[in-house]
């Protein structure tokens, strides 16, 4: 009875944890960032501890079980707090996917001749999607009169983008050519991408493998080295 409980508050709380797609939340606003509530950010996450600090309790049970049980819960709850979102973690990889486009696009409108602001602009109406919602408030900004610094900022949470701003601060303070710089972050970040994607090719590759070794481990323990303890045993005793 107690493992049927334990079983069915796992299964509830990867249910709960899991994320569902749903219509209406794909059918969000481009450029909308409308934060959700805090009740709503918090409840995914303490429905599961609670669920977790249950399931321990009913395992253990006895005078040890509502301690573990709380120990079991916070720990749940702290670990799902650092659990990117999904919907975060989506648009982190889109928006370092469109980095080099991005850099590339702002590179050829720069050498047509527009503007720092027009060229955001630009290539944020054609990029779409998390980076060219960023680059149309560095436009919006620096349209508007905002330092550099501050218009460029905008970019900062984009992974990979901290050169692309260092570059367009350092133009504008130094009147350095900003296109050429941008077309060599490109060429940069589309060199990085293929190292990242060779490593995690590597990586899959050993991951692959290692449950093979680990069903080979046991096997040659008893056939390699068991035989040779029993007979060093064997003689010495």
């Amino acid at each position: 009875m107690t493992g049927i409980v334990a079983t069915c508050l796992g299964l509830a709380a990867v249910l709960l944890v899991v994320p569902v797609n749903r219509s209406g939340q794909r059918l969000r606003r481009i450029g909308s960032h409308e934060a959700p509530a805090a009740k709503n950010r918090q409840m995914p996450r303490v429905i599961p501890s609670l669920l977790v600090g249950i399931g321990v309790v009913v395992i253990v049970g006895g005078r040890w079980g509502v301690p573990l049980g709380v120990i079991a819960a916070i720990g749940a709850e702290r670990a799902l707090r650092r659990r990117e979102p999904p919907g975060a973690r989506r648009e982190r990889q889109r928006a370092l996917a469109d980095l080099p486009l991005g850099a590339d696009l702002l590179a050829a409108a720069l050498r047509a001749g527009a503007p720092a602001d027009r060229a955001a602009a630009a290539v944020a109406d054609a990029l779409g999607g998390p980076l060219g919602t960023r680059l149309d408030r560095v436009g919006r900004s620096l349209r508007l009169g905002a330092g550099p610094a501050e218009a460029w900022a905008h970019l900062g949470d984009v992974p990979g983008a901290e050169r692309l701003v260092a570059a367009a601060i350092r133009s504008s303070a130094s009147g350095g050519a900003l296109a050429g710089a941008l077309e060599r972050l490109a060429g940069d970040l589309r060199s990085d991408r293929t190292v990242a994607a060779e490593a995690a090719a590597q990586r899959a590759g050993v991951l692959i493998v290692l449950p093979l070794g680990l069903c080979f481990l046991p096997a040659f323990l008893l056939a390699g080295l068991v035989p040779v303890v029993i007979a060093v045993l064997s003689d010495v005793l």
